[in-house]
């Protein structure tokens, strides 16, 4: 993600913080400083929300590390101010192994909440509950044994994209097709949300963003669903491009200039002697004028890590791996050792388009 600050690795997993964590920050100490408090309180204020975000990393960790169980990698954690991101490079769609990566996040918190609860009991600090939140020593460990049961049952509301909407969803794909399990949950999802809205009328407004996030969350998640059920058996062969443009790696980069100005293309291939040297984008034939100018040769400024297809991949798979690149936009595909053409994800695009009309004209 951008913007983001890299703070370490845990099993093997990159840690981010994104920027906007400093608005937090700089909310909580402003907002201690108009209340009169002193500089002990507010450093206890912001050790207390570190240690909610220590909770909201082991959250993710709980997820990353049952994905990882059943081979699914997960890239990164970004913490943002409203919580983490666990960004993976897919996700399961078995019933059993989306319940229990699903579930493996609140089950951290309530860990969390469980230990802490022992704690507080043994050493009999159980302070009351005020309307105002503050911070104090004595009550440091309850306020954070509440947060976390607290994130245990908000996760596990029936909502998409919260938790709970996707382990709905993998007990009703037990008995139901996926695409009908995801469309029940999302009507599910969307009914709490419009409650959640209605409730926020009348009382704490922030049940209204909190209802809007999870009505669009739930809508994203069914067409997301439908997508992947519309690529189910197509194949890269189905869809890849076998017109396009190729340029040497000696050629000027005014060359891609002009073909980039006289047409649609954004991305080139860079080939030499019948073999794929690099990807040329739009992106980097911009950041190569503005440093080098027009006469320097493409192969200064093209992307030499290519991403491959070969051409049996199934379209929902590759789907992924477009997402998950940032190096480039276009892949070459082959059908094993011979190059057949191209796809980017823009074809993709117009693909899922294109089947979109045919399925609504035949409805």
């Amino acid at each position: 993600m951008k913007w983001s600050l890299y703070i370490g690795k845990i099993a093997g997993i990159k840690i981010f913080i994104h920027w906007t964590f400093l608005i937090l920050l700089l909310f909580i100490i402003q907002s201690h400083l108009m209340a009169g408090h002193g500089v002990n309180e507010i450093l206890l204020a912001l050790a207390f929300i570190a240690a909610v975000f220590v909770c909201i990393t082991l959250h993710e960790l709980g997820h990353a590390l049952a994905a990882k169980h059943y081979h699914f990698k997960t890239l990164d954690i970004n913490l943002l101010p409203i919580g983490g991101l666990a960004r993976m490079e897919g996700l399961p769609e078995k019933p059993i192994q989306e319940f229990v990566v699903a579930i493996m996040g609140p089950l951290v918190n309530m860990a969390i909440g469980i230990i802490l609860f022992f704690i507080l009991k043994i050493s009999s600090v159980v302070p009351e509950l005020t309307n105002e939140m503050h911070i104090t020593k004595e009550n440091f460990w309850f306020y954070l044994y509440i947060v976390n049961i607290f994130l245990a049952v908000f996760n596990l509301i029936p909502a998409f994209p919260m938790d709970g909407g996707r382990i709905f969803r993998a007990l009703l794909s037990f008995r139901l097709p996926r695409i009908k399990a995801t469309r029940i949950a999302t009507r599910t999802g969307q009914l709490i949300a419009i409650l959640f809205v209605f409730l926020g009328f009348f009382g704490n407004p922030m049940l209204i963003f909190i209802g809007l996030f999870i009505f669009l969350g739930a809508q994203a998640e069914t067409v997301a669903e439908e997508t992947k059920s519309n690529l189910k058996d197509v194949k890269v062969s189905d869809v890849l491009m076998h017109r396009y443009s190729t340029l040497k790696p000696s050629e000027p980069l005014s060359n891609a200039v002009s073909i980039l100005l006289d047409g649609q293309e954004q991305s080139f291939v860079i080939k030499d002697n019948g073999y794929i040297k690099g990807i040329l984008s739009r992106k980097e034939i911009i950041s190569g004028l503005s440093e080098f100018g027009k006469d320097i040769p493409v192969e200064k400024v093209m992307k030499k890590e290519i991403t491959y297809l070969q051409a049996d991949d199934f379209l929902k798979d590759v789907m992924q791996r477009f997402t998950n690149s940032s190096s480039h936009v276009l892949m070459p595909v082959f059908r094993e050792k011979e190059f057949i053409g191209v796809l980017d994800i823009e074809n993709i695009s117009e693909y899922i388009t294109i089947q979109n009309a045919i399925n609504t004209a035949s409805k």
